[in-house]
């Protein structure tokens, strides 16, 4: 009498190399190499008895294993996933340690660390940080803010923006500031480049070679820069800047700036180079629709313009000056046409306002 005939097992040339790669592969699970093993040899035509004997198993592992791979082929061969160890932490408890995190503080400490919550709630130090971890909760972390007590500080903000997200037709919106203090530093020896297994070198200690200051106007729209440095910081450095930017741009576009109220900006020398008797005048603020033109501005003396946005309108642009500088620009694109007539407005926002 036949014993019962076995389902045939049959191969493709790729399931046939993909095993043979599970069972030669060095990161591959001990169990699932031993299961490629029988299926392999089953693909030759070896009944289960003489499998599990060359392979050292029972014969009922080498049938489960054949059945599992002829009804889901090379993904029968891996576990199934498991729901692991059931939970030992109700939800009362992870709901008592949010609230005791949120609305409550250590007596000796400023915040809980994982090992005081730990020993208030009873849980381990691992269990609280996964609770912290899953419910993004960082009691050791603290950001600062800062709010405003200006009363027009929703206008001004609105004319900034406005202007960087909406900028008028036929105009250009810089972003201009200076980094004073900027240190030379040389090695004292030559670097060392990288090589294959082996990173840059250099010296640690460096020679001094002063200081200096950048000036740099930021074209939000392209991303171009206009920067120049200079050996100090002062009100005629930064007449020199402008220069520099009015000598970059071109004469078709209308120029806003948008700058902090450094006392830089305040200066004599920066008000004359912007005539026009409006820049003493103190009127109220109202935000102004992408396109035009203030002829207003807040007066740099009053202790509210000190803080707040001041719009200038400028017409012939200031006479160039000279003195010794370095520079790095890029050009400003020149629009394809323009025509409403060349003028140069200047917006200062306060950065603490």
């Amino acid at each position: 009498m036949g014993g019962r005939r076995l389902p045939a097992l049959e191969l493709s040339d790729g399931e046939r190399f993909e095993l043979k790669a599970l069972t030669s592969r060095r990161k591959t699970g001990q169990a699932v190499a031993l299961r490629a093993r029988i299926v392999l040899a089953c693909a030759q035509g070896a009944e289960n008895r003489e499998v599990a004997a060359r392979l050292a198993v029972d014969k009922d592992t080498v049938g489960k294993w054949r059945r599992r791979f002829i009804e889901h082929r090379i993904d029968g061969l891996l576990d199934a996933p498991r729901s692991g160890a059931p939970r030992t932490i109700e939800d009362a408890r992870i709901e008592a340690v949010i609230v005791k995190t949120l609305e409550s503080t250590p007596k000796d400490a400023t915040h809980w660390s994982s090992r005081g919550m730990a020993k208030a709630s009873g849980l381990s130090i691992s269990s609280v940080q996964r609770i912290w971890r899953a419910f993004g909760l960082q009691p050791h972390r603290l950001e600062t803010f800062k709010l405003s007590t200006d009363p027009d500080f929703v206008a001004k903000v609105r004319d900034v923006v406005g202007l960087y997200v909406s900028p008028p037709e036929h105009a250009i919106v810089l972003c201009v500031d200076e980094k004073s203090q900027i240190q030379a530093l040389d090695r004292s020896q030559p670097m060392l480049p990288m090589r294959p297994g082996q990173p840059a070198r250099r010296s640690h200690d460096y020679k001094r070679h002063g200081t200096t200051s950048l000036f740099a106007a930021l074209d939000i729209a392209t991303g171009q820069v206009i920067g120049k440095c200079f050996a100090r910081h002062r009100a005629a450095e930064f007449r020199k800047f402008l220069d520099e930017i009015e000598a970059n741009v071109p004469h078709k576009l209308d120029v806003h700036l948008v700058m902090d109220n450094y006392a830089t900006h305040k200066t004599p020398l920066i008000r004359n180079c912007l005539p026009g008797d409006r820049a003493g005048t103190s009127t109220s603020r109202r935000p102004a629709p992408p396109g035009s033109t203030r002829s207003s501005a807040s007066s740099l003396s009053s202790p509210s313009a000190r803080s707040g946005v001041e719009s200038i309108a400028v017409s012939p642009p200031c006479a160039p000056t000279s003195g010794p500088s370095s520079s790095t620009t890029t050009p400003i694109p020149n629009p394809s046409s323009g025509l409403s007539p060349p003028t140069t407005s200047w917006l200062q926002s306060s950065a603490s306002a």
